[in-house]
């Protein structure tokens, strides 16, 4: 998947992945239509940080989670 490039498609596969790995338990608190191509590179940041990590804390966790929301359409 080449997510330099901003798409519909990739925020959903990057929204899909981050679900994965960070284990909601919620599918429907994230969905990909609550997210804009607008805020795309943002997305994309906490992405790659999510993806490179194997384990969070408590409050890393919560962390991300505050920053997608703030990511999401108002």
């Amino acid at each position: 998947m080449d997510l330099s490039k901003r798409s519909a498609e990739n925020v959903a596969y990057m929204i899909e992945q981050l679900k994965q790995k960070l284990k909601v338990l919620n599918l429907d608190a994230i969905k990909p239509s609550h997210f804009s191509e607008e805020w795309y590179d943002e997305l994309r940041d906490i992405y790659e940080m999510v993806m490179k990590r194997e384990t969070f804390s408590p409050s890393e966790m919560q962390a991300i989670v505050e920053e997608l929301g703030n990511l999401r359409k108002r």
